[in-house]
């Protein structure tokens, strides 16, 4: 049963892609927790997974197959369904990184916490979680 809901930031799809931790903990509790990302954030994933695989000596298409099979399981929520709350998150997050508006958005939208790395989400008003303590918020 479902009971928990959380917003992924693609910095968070990323670390899944590139690493065990993250996505063990997503497969993990898949069957008690709905995982969202916004779609912009699986768009930057993959613009920015490539050039970090290549760095690495890794076939880009190998690991973007991953990101895909995530797909089902942290889904990826379109703008019409978060846009309407653009300007609220604008005004919490513009300062520090507008380009955040989405994955704010979206945790607005659904009433939930935000999985991120990024500072910039911090004081935001958005209970926000990183990998080292989102087993808490998991569990």
């Amino acid at each position: 049963m479902i009971s928990k809901t959380i917003v992924l930031d693609a910095n968070i799809l990323i670390r899944a892609v590139l690493g065990q931790r993250v996505r063990q903990l997503i497969l993990a509790h898949a069957s008690e927790v709905s995982f969202f990302a916004p779609d912009v954030a699986y768009a930057d994933a993959r613009k920015y997974l490539p050039a970090l695989l290549q760095k690495r000596g890794v076939s880009p298409e190998a690991a973007l197959q991953v990101l895909d099979l995530l797909e089902p399981i942290v889904r990826p929520m379109a703008l019409e369904l978060y846009a309407s709350h653009q300007e609220a998150a604008l005004q919490r997050i513009a300062a520090r990184d507008a380009d955040d508006w989405p994955v704010l958005a979206c945790a607005m939208a659904l009433k939930c916490p935000v999985w991120t790395e990024d500072a910039d989400f911090f004081g935001s008003g958005i209970a926000t979680w990183t990998t080292d303590r989102v087993a808490l918020y998991l569990a």
